[in-house]
């Protein structure tokens, strides 16, 4: 776990699914088709022994999931997994290239070089050991004072060790035209709140063996074992009362009680023992106002730094500190941090490859300028055409809808389609780099280059803080297999590297795009309009545009949904969060109807054959249901239904398909099926 998503031959092509898993043989017609169409949908990947209304998830990708267990170094394996480990191999071969380069000292060339070697370079690392970590061990224990650890704090902040709160930077949710300073609740080494608080297992046993790797990191940076065992159980008490301050996962979804714009005055005033002057001048932030996300654990920090002694404070710096950074030391580090968090918290069974370690911290450090040869080489320029064509025909299908929406009134349409017209579309990547000029990367210390990285992209957020916000600016790099939506931007951005299979086919036919990478460009663009979303307006500004009986309206509807998947049950007696999960929820439901419109509207006028045995329609939605394919460890699964806004994969398929209409069309599914919704019991509201 790293600390720091009409067919009428029904009965033909069900007897076709039951003779066997091969792939039906292609008609002279389906000759003609594109090998990538072809590919797309595979019965080899389904599993025809189940009725699509009973479980669409296990129909869809059953056979995919019998043949790809998870791998040994992973906690779970799906679509996006797939793509990402593809992914990877790409981004090796091209790390290796520039490797091989004659590059000239402070290009990015010769950065990306020298930090991917230093962390391959296993033998420096163990030989180095502690000691490039040596003036913060120093520091740490030369605190006397309060002055002298909010001082200490600070140092680890500006080098993005976080270990009370984070504390960056981000548009004012009130105006989005301001950067300002932010703060929110952090501190804690296991998943989340609910991992302190939840009695019984394996949260119970979980907290024990939390409590031990904690001792034996202590050990292994030189503690006599009662003194291990003594500042383990520091960090854990100082631990459980930042979790016991903190808010929910479910409070957290409160855009409005978790904007709290204050003054420094202001902040001073909220934590009276914690002294900010000297914080900013550690961390080098232009002072200005700051958001205090949630105020009751700012207060609880400060009553700590009062109330809790300096050895307390130097034991819980020195466990922030070798947590953190475990990843890029010694082997021993690596080990116990790796047993810990992926086997016992995920349930994984061995250690990723170091290269694709060292690859995933290099892209973290370097992501553009990795991201910049990464779109040379890989991203072709019609890929991006053909995407910004789904997403215009996607727009202008949501915005006929939104006209034709009969439990919402004029006067919110009007304002809904003024923020659908100006929502911002970015694809692929970024239109300027970022500079990295100011950016120093040796071949001699991995663990140094990871701090030199981190520290720099740290200045890069707090120096953006009382300046106008960069509308061009990318929150993910474009070799990320993701896509977003800023509500205080009002855009939906879709990196390079999610814009292959299974979510999007250059050549594939238009109901397996539209099902995949078209539901996730519908699904963006209706989280600027679910439960937190419709909150902000086409500025970016968290407003109520909203009419009070549109709101009800909206929120009835949206209260059926939560009802619904909080009956999943994902894991023996954990359910489904449907309240935590809404949004995305929501999105997934909304998606999927737009994006079938958009399809419908794509199709007019052509001809659209069946290919290898599935209607277009029914590829459509198998498309859909391909991209949340996965196996997961139970222990991953139990993480993710504590602190996931994301439903897990299984309901984003039979959670959202069986409130679509042209679904039950499509598969001929029955009233007598498991998964059949009565009409009434369907969401309706995109």
């Amino acid at each position: 776990m790293s600390k720091k998503l009409q067919w009428s031959g029904i009965l033909t092509s069900a007897a076709l699914l039951m003779a066997g898993c091969g792939d039906p043989q292609p008609t002279a017609q389906q000759e003609e088709i594109h090998p990538d169409a072809l590919a797309a949908i595979q019965a080899v990947n389904m599993d025809s022994t189940l009725q699509p209304g009973d479980d669409f998830f296990r129909y869809a990708n059953g056979g995919w999931m019998n043949s790809h267990p998870i791998p040994a170094d992973k906690s779970s394996f799906g679509a996006f997994n797939e793509l990402d480990e593809m992914n990877k191999e790409k981004l090796q071969s091209l790390i290796l290239e520039i490797s091989k380069m004659d590059a000239a000292d402070g290009s990015n060339e010769q950065k990306i070089r020298d930090f991917y070697n230093s962390g391959m370079d296993s033998l420096k690392i163990e030989q180095d050991g502690l000691t490039q970590l040596k003036p913060f061990f120093d520091e740490i224990e030369a605190i006397s004072d309060k002055a002298s650890l909010v001082k200490a704090i600070g140092k680890l902040q500006s080098y993005a060790i976080m270990p009370l709160f984070y504390f960056s930077s981000g548009q004012d949710k009130q105006n989005s035209q301001d950067v300002t300073g932010m703060v929110w609740q952090g501190g804690l080494g296991l998943p989340g709140r609910d991992y302190y608080t939840e009695q019984g297992e394996p949260f119970e046993g979980f907290r024990t063996a939390y409590k031990q790797h904690i001792q034996n990191m202590f050990e292994l940076l030189g503690d006599d074992e009662a003194t291990a065992a003594k500042n383990a159980k520091v960090v854990w008490e100082m631990e459980l009362q930042l979790a016991m301050a903190s808010n929910t996962n479910l409070e957290n979804r409160d855009e409005h009680a978790t904007y709290n714009r204050m003054t420094q005055e202001e902040l001073q005033a909220l934590m009276p023992d914690f002294d900010w002057k000297l914080f900013y001048e550690q961390v080098q932030a232009p002072v200005s106002d700051v958001d205090v996300s949630q105020p009751k654990f700012a207060q609880e920090v400060s009553k700590m730094v009062a109330q809790r002694g300096l050895p307390e404070w130097k034991a819980f710096l020195r466990w922030k500190l070798i947590s953190d950074l475990a990843d890029y030391l010694p082997h021993a580090f690596v080990q116990e941090s790796f047993s810990f968090y992926s086997t016992t918290l995920s349930g994984v069974e061995q250690m990723q490859d170091r290269w694709k370690r060292v690859l995933g911290a290099t892209s973290g450090a370097l992501g553009e300028a990795i991201g910049e040869a990464y779109v040379h080489k890989y991203f072709p320029p019609e890929a991006k055409e053909r995407m910004l064509e789904l997403v215009g025909n996607l727009r202008v299908t949501l915005e006929e809808r939104i006209k034709a929406l009969e439990w919402m009134g004029q006067e919110t349409k009007t304002r809904a389609l003024e923020k659908l017209a100006t929502m911002n579309t970015k694809v692929g990547y970024p239109d300027k780099w970022r500079d990295y000029s100011g950016l120093s990367i040796t071949p001699d210390s991995y663990v140094l280059n990871v701090l030199n990285s981190s520290k720099f992209t740290m200045a890069f957020r707090l120096d953006k803080i009382g300046k106008p916000v960069d509308k061009d600016e990318w929150g993910m790099t474009p070799q990320t297999v993701n896509a977003y939506y800023s509500p205080s931007k009002n855009e939906i951005v879709f990196p390079a590297a999610i814009l292959q299979p299974p979510f999007f086919y250059i050549n594939g036919d238009d109901a397996v795009n539209y099902g995949a990478i078209g539901v996730v460009i519908g699904h963006e663009m209706t989280h600027g309009f679910d439960d937190q979303g419709r909150l902000y307006d086409h500025e970016g500004n968290l407003k109520d545009w909203w009419t009070p009986s549109d709101s009800a309206a909206f929120a009835q509807r949206a209260q059926l949904i939560i009802d619904q998947y909080s009956t999943f049950e994902a894991l023996e007696g954990q359910f489904v969060d449907g309240a935590l999960t809404q949004g995305e929820n929501i999105a997934d439901i909304g998606g999927l109807i737009v994006a079938y419109a958009a399809y419908q509207r794509a199709s007019q006028g052509k001809t659209q054959p069946s290919i290898a045995g599935f209607s277009p329609e029914q590829r459509f939605f198998l498309s859909y249901a391909q991209v949340w394919r996965q196996n997961m460890r139970e222990e991953e699964l139990l993480n993710r239904l504590k602190n996931d806004v994301h439903s897990p994969g299984e309901f984003r398929v039979n959670g959202a398909l069986f409130h679509i209409p042209q679904f039950y069309t499509a598969f001929g599914i029955p009233e007598t099926a498991a998964l059949f919704l009565k009409e009434g019991e369907r969401a309706n509201i995109w």
